[in-house]
This record gives structure tokens, sequence and C-alpha cells, in this order.
């Protein structure tokens, strides 16, 4: 199964937007700075919000989909309304 996530850095004040399939370990490595790119910014990022359960495909697309929209206020209605991440689950379900 894969995951959606959304990190957060308050240094930064800025969002980052990913997909994988081993949340995990991929959380893991960008807490401990393991990546180079725009999480090797910051040391102080933060899970902000997370979906679970999704196959690949349907986590990239979703993904995508948040990257799209390019709104702070659309990522703080995704975690305020679990109903809008329910309804890209199902949109990208296919």
């Amino acid at each position: 199964m894969a995951s959606v996530y959304i990190l957060y850095s308050e240094s930064l004040d800025k969002h980052y937007t990913g997909s994988c399939k081993e949340i995990e370990f991929r959380i893991h490595q960008h807490l401990n700075n393991d990546l180079e790119g725009f999480t090797g910014r910051a040391h102080d990022w933060q899970l902000y919000f997370l979906a679970e359960g999704l196959n690949y495909g349907q986590a990239r697309r979703i993904e995508n989909h948040i990257k799209k929209m390019k709104s702070r206020k659309y990522l703080e209605n995704l975690k305020k309304y679990p109903e809008i991440i329910e309804k890209l689950e199902e949109k990208y379900r296919g």
C-alpha cells in the first residue's frame, strides 16, 4: 500500500507534499536529512497530513492534484475536512 503525506517546516514556513510505498522509511529519511533537495534545507520537518492505504498510482495522482492546487488554504482544508481526501481517493481510484 502507498501513502500521500505533507510535511511542514516552521523555520521555512513551507509545506512539502510527497507520496511513497514505505511511509515510515520515507518520513525517517526526511526527518534525518538523508535526502538532498528541498527537504534538506530544514531540520524541523513535522508530519502535517497523512493519507494511507492507497495503491501507488492513486497516491501519485493525489500527490500531483495537491501540488497543482498550489494553495496553503487547500492544505489546511485537507487536514480540517477529511471528506476532501475521501473524494480524492474516490476520484483517483481507477
